[in-house]
């Protein structure tokens, strides 16, 4: 008979690239507008992509090309750079798998609302206006649509800018986002290390090794398997599905302010 030896208890390995990953199943509350979706917010620092796996919708964009609605369907991809606005559209049961480049910094405060510019002056205001109760229950979801109703009031404003040609709000809000994150530089720096920067690192050894005839290191070959270890947690976009996976995400009883 042979043996089939049993999983090994070694710390596992960040996903390829160390990236961070979620289902998002995009929020139906109509907001000021008309229109169904979720809170528009920013990345400082991360890539986004989203692959649709079902429904229908759109994302919605503000950057230095302007505005564009970018529509979702099955199979899609889109993604976008650090400073580009986003907010996720509803179109009928869209459902999104999100991959977020920098394992944990989306967590750790990477992306900020646009909220109008008092709020985002003041970083206590904004910490409370951002900050979820933690679970599932109808309190939470109660402060998830107000933080997205806010939000959409200072996206709003910054779109009419934009189309009209003039780009100076939307700049506005890119500084003033960066301020209030400046103070978490250094706690990013960590994490980066030792997710992103380590799996890029890791990657040269092995290559070294390789063109030096030495492929010892597959002897530590494995495999990992798991399970969202959070459902429907409400994100920025939508009710989300999350994984705790090496360095992306919190506790799951966390005050919820980051995170699509």
């Amino acid at each position: 008979m042979v043996s089939v030896p049993g999983p090994r208890l070694t710390r596992p390995h960040p996903l390829p690239g160390a990236v961070g990953l979620s289902h998002l199943s995009a929020y139906d509350w109509e907001a000021a507008d008309g229109v169904c979706g979720g809170s528009p917010h920013l990345h400082l620092v991360c890539t986004e992509a989203y692959v649709v796996t079902a429904g229908r919708g759109a994302v919605q964009t503000l950057s230095p090309d302007g505005y564009r609605d970018i529509p979702l369907g099955p199979g899609s991809v889109s993604w976008f750079t650090p400073g580009t606005v986003h907010r996720m559209v509803q179109g009928g049961g869209l459902r999104v798998t999100v991959l977020m480049e920098n394992s944990g910094l989306p967590e750790a405060g990477d992306s900020v609302f646009t909220f109008p510019p008092e709020v985002l002056a003041d970083p206590e205001a904004y910490a409370a206006a951002a900050t979820l109760p933690p679970g599932t229950g109808t309190e939470t979801e109660d402060a998830a649509r107000r933080r997205r109703d806010l939000a959409v009031q200072g996206y709003l404003v910054l779109r009419e800018a934009l189309a009209a040609g003039d780009d100076g709000p939307y700049r506005e809000f890119q500084r003033a986002a960066a301020g209030l994150v400046r103070d978490k530089v250094s706690g990013w720096r960590k994490l980066w290390r030792s997710g992103a920067s380590a799996a890029a690192e890791r990657t040269g050894a092995q290559l070294d090794a390789l063109a030096d005839g030495d492929p010892a290191y597959l002897a530590g070959a494995t495999a990992y398997e798991t399970a969202p270890t959070r459902l429907g947690g409400y994100g920025m976009c939508g009710r989300r599905d999350e994984y705790a996976l090496p360095g992306t995400t919190p506790p799951a009883d966390a005050p919820r302010t980051e995170g699509n």
